[in-house]
C-alpha cells in the first residue's frame, strides 16, 4: 500500500487556481450557506434564493473574471498554453474584457434586477461564444488542453445558464411581492 498523497498540496493547488470558475463557485455555495446559516429561521424560497445569486455574482462572475483578467494580461502566455493557444495580443485583450465583466459582476451583487440582468446578458454571449470556439477547437485541431475541454469549458456553458435561472427566480419573486433582493421595478 502506498502511503504517498493522491494529490500533493502543489498539485492541489494547481487544480485550484487552474479551476478557479469551480473553485469560486463552490467558495461562492459555502458564503451562500453562511449567509443562510445566519438568517432568521425559517427560512423562504426568496431568501436561499437571494442568497444563492448574491454570492453566485459576487464569485462566479465578480472574482472569476478579475482574475482570469490578470491570468490573460499578466500571465498571458501561462493562459494560452493552457487553453492550447499560441500567446498573441489578445490575450491581453481578451484580459481586458474579462476585467469589465468581472467588475459589473461585483457591482451587481448589491444592486436590482437591472443591473444583475446586465451582468448575465453581458457574460452569457461571451462564455457561450466561447464554448463554441472550444467545441471548434477540440473537432478540428483535436485540442483536449484542461483550459479547452476541462471545468473551463463546462463553465463556459452552465454559468450564464445558473444566472439565467437565478434572474427568473428573482423576477419571479418580485412580481409575487416576495423578494427580498435589491429592488427597482415598478411594483404591480
Amino acid at each position: 500500500m502506498d502511503n504517498e498523497p493522491a494529490m500533493t498540496i502543489d498539485e492541489l493547488t494547481m487544480f485550484l487556481l487552474h479551476n478557479f470558475t469551480l473553485t469560486l463557485f463552490v467558495i461562492g455555495l459555502i458564503c451562500s450557506g453562511l449567509t443562510l446559516a445566519r438568517a432568521p429561521k425559517p427560512l423562504t424560497g426568496p431568501v436561499i434564493a437571494e442568497a444563492l445569486f448574491k454570492w453566485f455574482l459576487f464569485f462566479s462572475i465578480g472574482i472569476a473574471y478579475i482574475y482570469n483578467a490578470f491570468t490573460h494580461i499578466v500571465f498571458h502566455e501561462m493562459a494560452a498554453a493552457f487553453i492550447g493557444w499560441a500567446d498573441s495580443p489578445f490575450q491581453i485583450e481578451l484580459g481586458f474584457a474579462n476585467l469589465g465583466l468581472g467588475l459589473i459582476g461585483v457591482i451587481a451583487t448589491w444592486r436590482s434586477l437591472e443591473m444583475r440582468l446586465a451582468a448575465i446578458l453581458g457574460l452569457a454571449p461571451f462564455l457561450w461564444g466561447a464554448a463554441g470556439t472550444h467545441i471548434h477547437s477540440m473537432i478540428t485541431e483535436h485540442n483536449f488542453e484542461p483550459g479547452n475541454a476541462g471545468i473551463i469549458f463546462w463553465s463556459d456553458i452552465l454559468i450564464p445558464l445558473i444566472g439565467f435561472i437565478f434572474l427568473w427566480l428573482q423576477r419571479r419573486f418580485e412580481i409575487e411581492g416576495r423578494s427580498v433582493a435589491p429592488y427597482s421595478w415598478p411594483r404591480r
